[in-house]
């Protein structure tokens, strides 16, 4: 009898196949739930993703957990389907220019109202959180009360993304760009076993309120906003889904009420009552 080493067995793990029928369903899910475009493209990235999924739930094929989704009356599958898909890529302070905008000359703008009422201010899409908390250092810095000077929603449709954004802590190396004493004034350093991490300090944490929202469900929030930061979200969405949107946020803008959108972004094609302020920058007209 042949005698077999270590070295001359070979264990192959036949792969999950993600087949052109259910990659169509996928895709199908996806658009109808979120409004996302997904292309062939993404096939490998898909396949990974929800690999892992499959695993967690042990299932043998794609089919069979596409199954289980389209079946799922609770809605926790569908979240966890659509945060294996999410994509949150950001940084703090991305596209400079926009901070720099609504420091000098939005937030004044708002300053001189009757009253100086508090700022109220959506982060749409808010990722992991360093626009929103992006956004609460630059009001807090502007704003002769602080942190107490503004009232901040942010939103996302991943709760994955939702969790790593209210527990506020990041890796050094992710502000590592940021001048030294802002850092100082807006961050905990993390000691002991939180050394390499940074905490955004407690005013700034309690200034904003996080909550998952999915865009193309949003019917009234009963709330307007004086700015609305949706940036880096539309990149994904079709012109059709793209006028559901804007639609949604223009009504959510209080008169002369500002949208920021991504440089990558634009609203060519789409229908609304808004004036350009500035690249990527809008403002709803006076009723």
């Amino acid at each position: 009898m042949a005698t077999r080493t270590a070295a001359a067995v070979s264990i192959i793990e036949d792969p999950l196949v993600l087949s052109d029928r259910d990659l169509g369903r996928v895709v199908k899910l996806v658009y109808e739930r979120a409004g996302i475009n997904l292309h062939d493209g993404k096939r490998e990235l898909i396949t990974a993703r929800l690999q892992k999924r499959l695993r967690t739930l042990g299932l043998t094929s794609f089919g069979l957990y596409l199954d289980l989704l389209e079946r799922d009356g609770t809605g926790g599958e569908m979240t966890a389907f659509l945060d294996a898909l999410a994509t949150n890529h950001t940084s703090f302070f991305r596209e400079p220019q926009h901070f720099e905008l609504l420091r000098s000359r939005v937030i004044p703008e708002l300053m001189a109202r009757p009253g100086h009422p508090a700022i109220d201010i959506w982060s749409a899409a808010c990722s992991t959180g360093e626009e929103p908390y992006t956004l609460a250092m630059t009001l807090a810095e502007a704003l002769p009360s602080g942190a107490e000077g503004f009232r901040m929603l942010a939103s996302d449709l991943s709760t994955k993304a939702l969790t790593a954004a209210r527990s506020a802590t990041y890796k050094m190396d992710r502000v590592k760009d940021m001048p030294l004493d802002q850092l100082r004034r807006h961050f905990e350093r993390g000691m002991g076993a939180q050394q390499g991490l940074a905490r955004v300090a407690a005013p700034l944490r309690r200034s904003i309120e996080f909550a998952q929202l999915n865009l193309i469900e949003i019917g009234d929030l009963k709330r307007n906003f004086d700015v609305i930061f949706c940036r880096n979200v539309m990149i994904y969405f079709d012109v059709h889904v793209q006028q559901r949107v804007v639609s949604m946020l223009e009504r959510h803008l209080r008169p002369n009420g500002y949208l920021f959108i991504s440089h990558s972004e634009s609203l060519n094609g789409v229908s609304h009552g808004l004036r350009w302020i500035a690249p990527a920058v809008y403002q709803r007209r006076l009723a």
